[in-house]
């Protein structure tokens, strides 16, 4: 049976509230053209659909290698730079309802999207609605994993029990895509890659809410959890001084027969 809730009743999450700086805080364009390398090797021939295309950077780099892509987003002012980006091929949509046609399209692009749609196995069921047979969903997902800095004890007591609790693990993606009637082709991991942050802007970014998982935060739970993580990033040696670490997310790939 179809999920007729909206995407707010089911949970989703626009990123309205961060679109103005989403790009600056989350590497940009350069970002982009790293993860597609990791999916064009995955995407077949054809009509490609990004589901939660966000900003358009990585429907854009796709697009600069020669695929067909079009993009779909739930926030309006996301969809509004991706369309910046990419031209009229951007469209405001729910990923459990997607205004696309039944097996219309060669393959579903997933990029750090499915923690946010409000139900993981209604996504990939709709995704594997739109594929033609043979087609392919190809996800980037899952908390990221790092290698170790100074940063890490304060970021694990705010992060650690918000990762643990997150809905997009490979074990939990693979199990809903065949639920939704997809094969497994791969699960791995993408390419690492650099990023450099200091711990006083990462306080920064923690205090204006960059991330989508602070955003509910009351101030009983801020005052608990954030501050005490403000004052130990804060407390650290050289506060200012960058620290680079190399990160990456999982990649899954499944297929529909």
């Amino acid at each position: 049976m179809a999920d007729v809730r909206t995407a707010a009743e089911r949970g989703s999450v626009s990123f309205d509230p961060i679109a103005d700086r989403y790009d600056e805080t989350r590497g940009g364009e350069a970002r982009g053209e790293g993860v597609a390398d990791d999916l064009v090797p995955w995407l077949p021939e054809g009509r490609v659909l990004e589901v939660g295309v966000g900003t358009g950077v990585v429907a854009k780099a796709l697009r600069a290698r020669g695929l067909n892509v079009v993009g779909v987003d739930l926030s309006p002012q996301m969809a509004r730079r991706a369309v910046g980006r990419l031209g009229p091929r951007v469209t405001l949509g729910d990923a459990h309802a997607l205004p696309v046609a039944d097996a219309s399209v060669d393959a579903v692009v997933m990029v750090w999207v499915l923690h946010l749609v409000g139900g993981i196995e209604g996504a990939l069921a709709e995704a594997a609605r739109v594929l033609r047979p043979g087609g392919r969903v190809v996800a980037v997902h899952d908390a990221p994993t790092a290698t170790a800095t100074d940063i890490d004890g304060a970021f694990t007591k705010l992060f650690g029990p918000l990762r643990d609790s997150r809905p997009d693990s490979k074990e939990t993606v693979a199990a809903a895509a065949y639920a939704a009637g997809l094969t497994t082709l791969h699960q791995g991991d993408t390419t690492r890659y650099t990023l450099g942050r200091a711990p006083e802007a990462i306080a920064t970014e923690i205090e204006t809410r960059t991330w989508s998982y602070l955003w509910n935060f009351d101030n009983e739970r801020w005052q608990a959890y954030v501050v005490p993580v403000l004052t130990e990033l804060r407390a650290l040696p050289e506060p200012d001084r960058v620290r680079e670490f190399e990160q990456w997310h999982g990649l899954s790939v499944f297929a529909r027969p």
